[in-house]
């Protein structure tokens, strides 16, 4: 019997270790060693560690950021994971996991690189499902900047803000594109919450999985111990954080669309929405990269500059030590 790879993907906290650790205690298998816990996640990642590693080897020399704006990013992404070296380190690791029967993969960055895990996984006789994480985008937003950004300033809190809800537009796109070919489900956050069973068993079904319980009965399990409606502290709306309205207008039919997928995961009406939403988005990220283009070369044109000024003054450096060993060794030769 072949092994079964799901690969569980969506934007950077959405709930993509909630549900991972609810699949993990449902009886699928998450290689080891994972990461482990820490403040900002003390549930648990639920990651591989060696899947965390080999994705920031493909992807941070690009380099392509686990959220990026970029709508480029993804053709980027997809040429350095087919290069030959990275399907070959793939399939080395790959083919000593699969002796369980149901795998378990997560991580947010798998989207970018997901034609290089398909390939290597049929390759190797498994088959692939994709389960992918939605959370509202102002949700994902204030999230990270819990996680991430109290310590900095509140102008670049609203630019970090900015951007990262371009990321999660631009993600969604690519997200729905890479997956399109496979069995796939999309979980909103706020159902796996308010009630798990329902949520992940109408994933199962979408995505070919076999759980260890019945998810139609009320019987207890451990699922109900880690699943945590409380997990959704960042409930806030569009008034609460500081985006452009035409990014804050496109955002939001970029969800209400991709909310189409969690019940119809092939509707030909949502991947059409979705395909007209990205031509806007390519056409705003072209405009503003326009616009910016002037503080842009002047960043660069400092950072040229900064660079050329800690050379200076390391040549400098350089050369007062080399003038005071002249100078000890023209002693020594006086004595």
């Amino acid at each position: 019997m072949s092994s079964h790879l799901l690969l569980v993907t969506g934007s950077g906290r959405s709930g993509t270790s909630s549900v991972a650790g609810a699949l993990k205690r449902l009886g699928l298998h998450v290689p080891q060693p994972e990461v482990p816990a820490d403040e900002k996640n003390p549930r648990g990642y639920y990651e591989p560690a060696w899947v965390t590693e080999f994705h920031k080897r493909v992807l941070n020399p690009v380099p392509v950021r686990t959220i990026d704006t970029r709508p480029t990013a993804g053709a980027i992404a997809a040429e350095a994971g087919s290069a030959p070296e990275v399907e070959a380190e793939l399939r080395e690791w790959l083919g000593g996991q699969l002796d369980a029967p149901q795998i378990l993969v997560k991580d947010p960055r798998a989207f970018w690189i997901l034609p290089v895990w398909t390939r290597v996984a049929a390759d190797l006789g498994a088959r692939v499902s994709t389960l992918t994480m939605l959370r509202h985008p102002t949700e994902v937003v204030r999230s990270r900047d819990s996680a991430y950004l109290t310590e900095q300033t509140p102008t670049f809190r609203r630019q970090r803000e900015t951007a990262n809800v371009a990321a999660w537009v631009n993600a969604a796109f690519e997200t729905e594109r890479s997956t399109r070919s496979l069995e796939r489900a999309f979980v909103r956050y706020a159902d796996l919450l308010a009630d798990w069973r329902t949520a992940l068993h109408r994933a199962g079904e979408q995505a070919g999985l076999t759980y260890d319980a019945d998810l139609t009965t009320d019987a207890p399990h451990e699922v109900d111990d880690f699943i945590d409606a409380k997990l959704n502290r960042s409930a806030i709306t569009w008034d609460d954080i500081a985006v452009p309205p035409q990014l804050r207008d496109l955002a939001e039919r970029t969800w209400q669309a991709m909310n189409t997928l969690v019940d119809a995961p092939g509707s030909p009406e949502a991947i059409e929405a979705l395909g007209g939403l990205q031509e806007e988005y390519v056409e705003l990220f072209d405009f503003s990269e326009a616009i910016a283009m002037d503080a842009t070369t002047a960043r660069v044109s400092e950072g040229r500059r900064e660079v050329r000024r800690k050379k200076d003054a390391r040549i400098a450096e350089l050369e007062a030590e080399l003038e005071q060993l002249r100078s000890r060794k023209s002693g020594l030769f006086r004595r």
